[in-house]
C-alpha cells in the first residue's frame, strides 16, 4: 500500500464529503477510492470513516489521522517548493482568481504589468462568477467582493465598491426619471443573474426600501446585461465598477443616488499554510497598493440629501 497515495485519497474524500464525491474530485473510479480507504483502515487497525448512504463521518481516530495527514501534506508541499527554488526567487506558476467583469476591468491589466516585471513567473487566470475554494482548487491568490465567509483565509482589504442604478438618457426621456425606488414599479428593468424577493433593495435614512421593476431582460453575464441597458431596454442596477466607463462617457446616467448608501469591501485573499512562496508574497505586495489606487473611485459617495431627481 502506498501510504502517501492513501492519505491523498482520504483527504479528498473528507473534503468532498463522500466517497463518490471524492472519486469525482480525484477523477478516479469509486471502487478504487473505496478500496484505498479500506486498505488504509486495515493498515492502521482502526476505522477512520463511518459511511452512510449520503455522506461520511470521521471517527475520533479519523479526525486525529486527518489532522496529521494535512500537516504531512503541507510539509511535503513546502519541501517541493523549496526544491523548486520558489522560496529563493519569485518564480513558477501563480494561480489567481477574480470575478469575470471585475477581473477583466481592474485585475488583469495590473496582473499583466506584474508579469512584465517578473519574467520567471507564469500566470494561471481563473475569472469566474462563483466562490472558488483556494485550497481545493489550488489557487494562490483570490480577489473577493463583499463580506468574507471563510475566516480561515488571510485577507487584505484593498478597496470598496457600491451599486448604482442607471439608464440611458434616451430611456429616461421616453419613460420618465424615477425619483424614488417605489417609482421603479412602472419601469422596465435589466438584471444579471436571478432576481428574487424582494428584488432591488435600497436604504435611506435608516429605512429599508424594496423595489421591483418589470424585468424585460435577465442575462447570465454582467456584460450582456450592460449591453441591454445601453440599448435602452430598461434600467439596470449593477456594481459601479461594471458601468464605470459608461457613466463617465454619459452613455448611462445614474439615478436614485441618494438611496445607494452602502459600500462593499474588496479583498485580496490567500490561504496561509506554512511558509508563503515568494511568488505569492511578491504578487500580494505588488498588487495591493496598485489595486487600492485603481478602486478609489468605485465606492459611491454617501449622499446627504435627496436631489429630487
Amino acid at each position: 500500500m502506498d501510504r502517501f497515495d492513501a492519505m491523498e485519497v482520504l483527504l479528498a474524500v473528507v473534503d468532498a464529503g463522500s466517497l463518490s464525491a471524492g472519486s469525482r474530485k480525484l477523477k478516479a473510479p469509486l471502487p478504487s477510492v473505496s478500496r484505498k480507504v479500506a486498505e488504509l483502515e486495515r493498515h492502521l487497525g482502526t476505522r477512520l470513516l463511518v459511511r452512510t448512504s449520503r455522506n461520511i463521518q470521521l471517527t475520533d481516530a479519523g479526525r486525529d489521522y486527518v489532522d496529521a495527514a494535512r500537516q504531512i501534506m503541507a510539509l511535503i508541499d513546502d519541501a517541493e517548493l523549496r526544491a523548486a527554488g520558489e522560496y529563493e526567487a519569485p518564480r513558477g506558476v501563480l494561480t489567481i482568481t477574480a470575478p469575470i467583469a471585475f477581473g477583466h476591468d481592474h485585475v488583469l491589466p495590473l496582473a499583466y504589468d506584474f508579469l512584465s516585471e517578473h519574467p520567471e513567473i507564469r500566470l494561471n487566470l481563473l475569472c469566474l462568477d462563483r466562490v472558488v475554494s483556494l485550497v481545493d482548487e489550488h489557487v494562490d491568490v483570490g480577489i473577493r467582493l463583499g463580506a468574507l465567509a471563510d475566516g480561515s483565509l488571510q485577507a487584505i482589504k484593498v478597496g470598496e465598491f457600491s451599486f448604482v442604478t442607471c439608464a440611458t438618457p434616451d430611456y429616461l426621456s421616453r419613460k420618465g426619471h424615477p425619483s424614488r425606488p417605489a417609482d421603479l414599479a412602472g419601469h422596465d428593468g435589466v438584471v444579471f443573474g436571478q432576481i428574487t424577493e424582494p428584488g432591488w433593495v435600497y436604504e435611506h435614512e435608516g429605512r429599508r426600501l424594496e423595489a421591483r421593476p418589470n424585468i424585460r431582460v435577465r442575462a447570465n453575464t454582467a456584460m450582456a446585461a450592460v449591453a441591454a441597458a445601453l440599448r435602452g431596454v430598461g434600467i439596470i442596477r449593477a456594481p459601479r465598477y461594471q458601468v464605470a466607463r459608461e457613466l463617465q462617457s454619459g452613455a448611462l446616467v445614474s439615478i436614485l443616488d441618494a438611496y445607494e448608501s452602502h459600500s462593499f469591501p474588496v479583498h485580496l485573499i490567500y490561504a496561509r499554510q506554512g511558509l508563503l512562496p515568494l511568488k505569492v508574497r511578491v504578487f500580494i505586495d505588488w498588487m495591493a497598493p496598485r489595486l487600492r489606487r485603481a478602486l478609489k473611485d468605485l465606492a459611491a459617495p454617501w449622499p446627504r440629501e435627496l436631489s429630487g431627481r
